[in-house]
């Protein structure tokens, strides 16, 4: 809690050379009616000059405590939001963590929703937003999945609140229990990009109960609007390895659950097989997330964000 007694939020923000678009979201975090406490940007890397656009903002001051970690690597989303939410644990001491991409523009209510839910909701381990695109269509790159088999009264009582219960949900504006944080631990930095945030969430909510509140509503500033299986080129090797990996070593999802997902799965990669237009492309980096998926497992989270250059913890 705050010196005032109010919960205390810290958002984190993972950037990698989108500049531009990573002053909207900052500016976004600073115009929000129920205020951040602090906002923690992981830049993964940089090269477009982001890194020095950073400093010079958190040296001019502002209405929110802007804390940048420059890392030598680019960690990709998972190592991002990995060593993004260890410096807000070890650095800010939240109640919540607001986890986003820095091509996300939260409207100026979009943490206010939230937090009215979670006050109304205590018990709640994670909310999610409604992602839309920058022409308002919902953007389907960050629909979260209901949860199957949800009780009638379950979802009554989330629907009363204007929410829907939930099994996974997107990165791109997760809020997070930090106690919850820390029973379960850290996202998987070695998943590097694509189903870490599922991974994460459903491991987060396997016991726990999470919301999708479509009422707090964040800009994802895509190039395009479309799903992340449309035409993912050589993108395709960590949704096959990364999705072997989670089946393989993850315990995030029960008995029955586990096959359906894996049904799922095998939808969308032919999906993205019919949609691709380069198909020799997708086959060579399918051929090897599924050779690396068998023959190899996610390092540890602590020597990944190491290798990063992330600082030791104190």
């Amino acid at each position: 809690m705050s010196a005032d007694g109010q919960t205390r939020v810290v958002a984190v923000v993972v950037a990698f050379n989108r500049r531009e678009l990573l002053r909207e979201c900052l500016d976004a975090l600073e115009r929000q009616t129920r205020a951040v406490d602090a906002v923690v940007v992981i830049d993964n890397a940089s090269t477009d000059g982001t890194g020095e656009s950073l400093r010079e903002r958190a040296a001019a001051g502002g209405p929110v405590l802007l804390d940048v970690v420059t890392l030598t690597r680019n960690s990709g989303g998972a190592g991002g939001f990995a060593a993004g939410i260890t410096r807000a644990l070890d650095a800010h001491a939240p109640d919540l963590v607001w986890l986003m991409d820095d091509d996300t523009v939260p409207t100026p209510t979009a943490l206010a929703e939230l937090i009215g839910v979670k006050e109304a909701a205590p018990e709640l381990v994670l909310l999610g937003s409604k992602a839309v695109w920058t022409d308002g269509t919902e953007h389907p790159m960050n629909t979260p999945k209901q949860r199957l088999g949800a009780a009638r009264d379950a979802r009554a009582r989330a629907a009363a609140h204007g929410a829907v219960p939930v099994r996974s949900s997107s990165f791109v504006s997760m809020l997070i229990d930090a106690e919850a944080i820390r029973r379960h631990g850290l996202p998987i930095a070695d998943y590097f990009i694509w189903n870490d945030d599922f991974e994460y969430s459903t491991r987060l909510l396997k016991r726990a109960e999470g919301w999708y509140v479509p009422a707090s509503v964040v800009v994802h500033k895509t190039k395009a609007l479309g799903s992340s299986d449309a035409d993912p080129g050589e993108r395709f090797y960590w949704e096959v390895r990364n999705k072997l990996w989670l089946f393989r070593f993850a315990r995030t999802l029960s008995w029955w659950e586990a096959p359906v997902y894996w049904a799922a799965t095998a939808r969308r990669w032919a999906r993205t097989r019919r949609r691709t237009t380069d198909l020799a492309l997708l086959r060579a980096a399918g051929r090897r997330g599924w050779r690396d998926g068998w023959t190899t497992r996610p390092r540890p989270t602590a020597g990944v964000l190491a290798d990063a250059g992330y600082p030791e913890r104190p």
